[in-house]
């Protein structure tokens, strides 16, 4: 590698355009790489709707000694880099003499661990989540402190859930107890707020215009950083490049396609792909690139609302996914619920190998994240919250001993795993929603 030094906080520019580096070995000493200890940490929560089927999900065996069940199949090339977590709950979520809503106090609860209050009007209050409790610590270290995506639309207003607010069933992201993060589900704006130089409405449509790439606008000022750089990071920075471009081009691709398709009685969200699979992938790659760049250490991701009643044509699902989750044991609904639990764990299994293709000097990207994938809800069925599915991916920065089943005892607190991550970012929190303390076994 060169022995020049480049500054973390590097755009490439251009005329209308700023466009951040991943990065580079370039922007720090060598031996911080030898060491591994200079890269940053990052936290990525994803939740699924409705539950899952949990025999198909949970292991049979313990620590290393565990097999891949079929719903966890996908992850078999990551599977050294991730634990399965069983025995954990969400205590907030349960009814506690609130009566039905369990999908509304699910994702409420799932990133606070506090008990929503029932209301379908504007006194909403649950608690902080752990991702905004993160972002309040160490957001200012990046240009965004958090990024909340989705993949779902829904009211922020009205009741959603037997009495609660669709802003409980819509978000698993708080900045306070009564402020739910928006989530932004449309790939052309994460994208414009990852890479737009937030200039003016008109300039924006003056680029789009003429058809120019962000990476169009940059190429001079790429092309004399290139001449600089060592050999690794050229290399990491062609990637980079070709990451951008092609997620330019399905943005566009998902443009052109929505232009010519029929136009249902509601207005058509621009940029959105037409496939599901191809907007849940795109949204994974968008939040990839946000952590390569340091335009983000923290992010959530709801690939459904929960409550979703979506289908899933493209799998072979025609009903509804909260429909079919009251399976009553119908061995042909179970059998649905498994597609879906698999879908959604293939497009997962595809970004965790993504991370892990991107190096971060001795390591890789997903050897720097903390990634928490599951649901508040274990059986859909019966809207048990106990037991939950809950996977836990990346070594956080090599403070996390990767690879195992770890079972913990019924009814340890999820809340617990959230302290431990946030104790791995030097977040400074003594306690989270009902966290009972640190869960351990983490990092043995």
């Amino acid at each position: 590698m060169s022995g020049w030094t480049l500054q973390r906080r590097t755009f490439l520019r251009g005329v209308g355009a700023a466009m951040a580096l991943p990065l580079l070995e370039a922007m720090l000493p060598a031996k911080a790489w030898a060491a591994g200890g200079a890269t940053p940490k990052r936290l990525l929560c994803i939740y699924f709707p409705n539950g899952a089927i949990m025999p198909d999900w949970t292991p049979s065996g313990e620590g290393a000694d565990f097999a891949l069940t079929p719903t966890l199949a996908p992850l078999a090339s990551v599977k050294s880099k991730l634990c399965v977590l069983s025995g954990l709950m969400q205590d907030n979520a349960r009814a506690k003499g609130d009566g039905p809503g369990d999908h509304a106090r699910s994702a409420a609860a799932f990133l606070t661990g506090a008990h929503p209050v029932k209301t379908g009007g504007t006194d909403i209050k649950v608690g902080m989540s752990v991702d905004q409790v993160a972002a309040e610590k160490i957001g200012k270290a990046t240009p965004l402190p958090s990024l909340e995506v989705g993949t779902e639309g829904g009211r922020s207003a009205g009741q959603c859930d037997s009495g609660y607010s669709c802003a409980y069933s819509n978000s698993i992201s708080w900045k306070t107890a009564s402020t739910p993060m928006a989530k932004e589900i449309n790939p052309k704006a994460v994208f414009t707020r990852l890479f737009g130089d937030q200039q003016a409405e008109a300039d924006r449509a003056k680029r789009e215009a003429m058809r120019k790439s962000v990476l169009d606008l940059v190429a001079d000022d790429a092309a004399k950083l290139n001449k600089k750089l060592g050999q690794t990071d050229r290399r990491k920075l062609d990637e980079y490049f070709t990451s951008v471009n092609e997620i330019e081009q399905r943005i566009v691709r998902s443009q052109a396609e929505a232009a010519t398709r029929p136009k249902p009685n509601m207005a058509q969200p621009d940029g959105i792909p037409k496939e599901l699979r191809e907007h849940i992938r795109l949204m994974y790659d968008l939040l990839a690139v946000a952590f390569q760049t340091d335009c983000t250490r923290v992010a959530t991701y709801m690939l459904a609302n929960e409550g979703s009643n979506r289908s899933y044509p493209d799998i072979g699902v025609n009903d509804g996914h909260h429909h079919l989750s009251h399976h009553q044991k119908k061995e042909d609904w179970i059998a649905s619920l498994k597609k879906i639990d698999l879908f959604f764990m293939e497009e997962f299994a595809h970004f965790l190998e993504k991370l892990d293709e991107t190096k971060e000097g001795e390591r890789t990207l997903l050897d720097n994240s903390m990634i928490v994938y599951g649901s508040a809800i274990a059986d859909g069925n019966r809207h048990t919250h106990h037991d939950l599915p809950i996977i836990l991916a990346g070594r956080g920065g090599s403070t996390i001993s990767a690879g195992r089943h770890i079972v913990y005892p019924t009814e340890t607190p999820l809340n617990n795993l959230f302290l431990s991550l946030l104790d791995r970012m030097d977040a400074g929190v003594d306690t989270l929603g009902d966290s009972t303390g640190r869960l351990g076994k983490l990092d043995s």
